[in-house]
């Protein structure tokens, strides 16, 4: 749907969408209300899924309980529905929460019970750098839960975005965070990664386009904006954009994945050593998914900036939050 278009009535048909309740479910639930489906939220915790009720229309939102370790609840949260998103993903493991368990095994078997229960169309949400041979654990789960959702659907519809921004991202806000109260910013293995970084709303637009069959299956999308960016212009743009002054230090990859290695003991630690090994590979949409028009464009959409979105959200991170910019204008 395009920006500025009313949202369509609500019809019969019911998606249900795993994973619905965190950064970037909760834009894909909108973007699938706006299209005028019933939308089943499936959630470990339904109670903490209250925000996301003003999305749609009243009683077109609804939250069940559902965990990927517990085949019963999965299965009951697909019952009836016509299109199935499995948005679960993490970024590092925690106990239970491994990548085999939660990026691996979990499609399998939320596709088992989307097609036991008879819907029609599966989208798998990836990441770039998904790679069954890859030297990140993240990104051989990532693929591992591809095949094991094309296993069972030949023609479900997998998108891998690179770096997903938004007001509420663990990218752009976490160096945001940190150039607010260190004394200066990382500069892992010499900050030449590039990324693509894409808005969250247009992710979301692609997972309604898988939903509704308008997005063809087959190989991936791969979902990136209209800017490539290195990892140091991009800190470089946080500092400019919260009006920080911080010396960028060069980390090697060597001490970097030392320090994510002690790091990633603690609980919500900043740094693991697989999120440093998958800062070794360029992090941007390949010129394969360009030339199969498997990209955002493809699809029909539009990217969005950076420069239209992040610095809406940023400013609380400036000394005098949003009035920043009047203040040194006076």
């Amino acid at each position: 749907m395009a920006l500025g278009q009313s949202p369509r009535p609500v019809g019969d048909k019911l998606v249900t969408v795993f994973g619905g309740s965190g950064f970037v479910g909760r834009h894909v639930v909108r973007a699938l209300a706006r299209d005028g489906w019933r939308v089943r939220v499936a959630v470990r915790r339904p109670d903490l899924a209250g925000h996301l009720q003003p999305l749609g229309g009243v009683g077109q939102i609804s939250a069940v309980q559902a965990n990927l370790r517990f085949p019963e609840s999965v299965a009951q949260a697909v019952a009836g529905a016509s299109a199935v998103v499995n948005l679960v993903g993490i970024l590092a493991e925690s106990g239970k929460q491994s990548f085999e368990a939660v990026q691996a095994t979990g499609p399998r078997l939320v596709a088992e019970a989307a097609a036991e229960a008879g819907a029609q169309r599966f989208v798998q949400m990836s990441a770039i750098g998904a790679d069954r041979a890859g030297k990140a654990a993240y990104g051989r789960s990532k693929a591992a839960g591809e095949q094991a959702v094309q296993d069972v659907y030949p023609d479900a519809v997998v998108l891998r975005p690179s770096i997903v921004f938004g007001p509420e991202d663990s990218f752009f806000n976490r160096f945001a965070g940190m150039a607010r109260i260190a004394p200066a910013l990382p500069l892992i293995g010499g900050g030449k990664t590039r990324f693509q970084p894409v808005f969250v709303g247009d992710v979301a637009r692609a997972v309604a386009l898988g939903a509704s069959g308008e997005a063809a299956g087959g190989p991936a999308y791969e979902l990136g904006g209209p800017q490539v960016l290195t990892f140091e212009e991009i800190l470089r743009y946080v500092l400019k954009v919260t009006g920080r002054s911080r010396p960028l230090v060069n980390l090697p990859f060597g001490l970097a994945k030392l320090q994510g290695r002690i790091l990633e003991k603690l609980s919500g630690a900043l740094l693991t050593e697989d999120q440093v090994v998958m800062l070794e590979t360029d992090n941007v949409v390949s010129a394969e998914a360009v030339a199969a028009g498997r990209t955002l464009e493809g699809l029909g959409v539009v990217p969005t900036a950076v420069d239209s979105i992040v610095p809406n959200y940023l400013w609380r991170y400036r000394k005098s939050g949003q009035f920043e910019k009047i203040k040194s204008e006076v």
